[in-house]
């Protein structure tokens, strides 16, 4: 009996250590190779920072939203978040107060919406900032302007730099080099680039000549590609799609018909987020089920189509999203899974006004490894997840996040 009390305390002690430290502590983690640089010290991100007095501490402030982007989706900060990190930092007036949420705008962006609003800046931001010039790299950040002043635009390249360094968590040498161009080579905070009707003029004769050359080009690449498609080898895609037909997956196929039903035309309406294969939209088939249909519309991401009708389709776990089936054609392929309408457990562990008991932790800690085991168990072979974050936990009826 002693012994069990004793249990029982350290418990008590450990939640109340917990809950106490996540109200005084802040939640990023500063650790980043590049932050103890010196030459990141003058990088004052052209006046955005006061004074040159925080470059560095800056840099790894950044880093740190990066890995926390990529853990729960969310970019900056909330006001009280703020306050205990700039605490703990000892930096009052940086300038980093301004990359706070809740001021509207791209302060309350999610990485989500960055890829939805602003995703082709941040695929430029991504592509010129391989370093064949840093000059590249900055053209493509001063070119971000989601707001309707200088300090607003500021604010939305700031959380497409967030949302690139969520990607790229693992490669810190890029995003080092990264932050060490950004920050000494933008141009002074408040500045407007004025151009010359000289400078114009010649930019705009070598735009024609670039135009003029491009569409002979393309002339040239057409009729070249007339002659030979016809002999062309059928598709990787094609083969694919056969290849599941031959294996008989373990769920039916449904036609293009009924997808299209279901969401409506694929309507934008029923857009409900982006993966790295495609989109994926809600929809209810004519059975009036409630499903999540995933479009596939990379040709490289076929793979994972194939992979998953043919293994995953004969899976059938309480704590992991049911395949309830799959739509090929000549142009088309969907995966078709249950919904799940309540989120993901990264809504319900990090998003404002919601509360998990310690029980219902415990129970989606329970669930999970139960999914888990399945998968790393299965009698046909084991499978590996690769992926595993709060993001990928969603939600059901009956539990929260217990279905990966």
């Amino acid at each position: 009996m002693k012994k069990a009390t004793n249990v029982w305390v350290f418990i008590f002690i450990i939640i109340v250590n917990v809950a106490f430290s996540q109200k005084t502590n802040c939640t990023l983690d500063f650790e980043f190779k590049g932050a103890s640089n010196s030459s990141n010290e003058n990088g004052d991100w052209g006046g955005f920072l006061n004074q040159n007095r925080c470059g560095t501490t800056f840099n790894g402030y950044l880093k740190a939203l990066g890995v926390r982007a990529n853990q729960t989706g969310f970019i900056f900060l909330d006001s009280s978040e703020q306050t205990r990190c700039l605490n703990s930092m000892k930096r009052f007036d940086c300038g980093m107060e301004k990359l706070t949420s809740g001021g509207g705008g791209c302060s309350n962006y999610s990485t989500a919406d960055v890829e939805q609003k602003l995703g082709n800046e941040l695929r430029s931001l991504s592509e010129n900032c391989r370093f064949a010039s840093c000059g590249s790299c900055v053209r493509s950040w001063e070119s971000i302007n989601g707001g309707s002043n200088l300090e607003e635009s500021m604010i939305c390249r700031f959380a497409v730099l967030v949302s690139l360094t969520s990607l790229k968590v693992e490669d810190e040498e890029n995003i080092q080099r990264i932050y060490e161009c950004l920050s000494n080579n933008t141009r002074v905070y408040g500045e407007k680039e004025e151009l010359t009707k000289k400078s114009k003029g010649k930019r705009g004769i070598w735009i024609l000549i670039g135009c003029i050359v491009g569409f002979v080009v393309i002339i040239v690449t057409v009729i070249i590609f007339s002659k030979t498609c016809c002999k062309s080898k059928p598709s990787f895609k094609t083969h694919a799609i056969k290849d599941v037909l031959l294996k008989k997956p373990g769920c039916p196929k449904f036609p293009i018909k009924e997808v299209y039903f279901a969401t409506n035309s694929l309507d934008e309406s029923n857009f409900i987020g982006e993966g790295t294969a495609g989109k994926v939209y809600k929809g209810i088939l004519s059975n009036k089920e409630h499903v999540a249909i995933k479009h596939i519309i990379k040709d490289g991401k076929v793979e994972t189509f194939v992979r998953e009708v043919t293994s995953l389709s004969h899976i059938n776990h309480p704590n992991l999203v049911r395949l309830v089936g799959y739509c090929s054609s000549k142009q088309h392929c969907f995966l078709i899974y249950e919904l799940c309408p309540n989120g993901n457990l990264a809504n319900w562990l990090f998003g404002k006004d919601r509360v998990l008991s310690w029980i219902k932790r415990l129970e989606i800690a329970v669930g999970s490894a139960r999914g888990l085991q399945f998968l790393h168990t299965y009698s046909e072979g084991c499978i590996v997840h690769r992926d595993i974050k709060c993001l990928n936990f969603a939600a059901n009826k009956h539990s929260v996040g217990a279905k990966l």
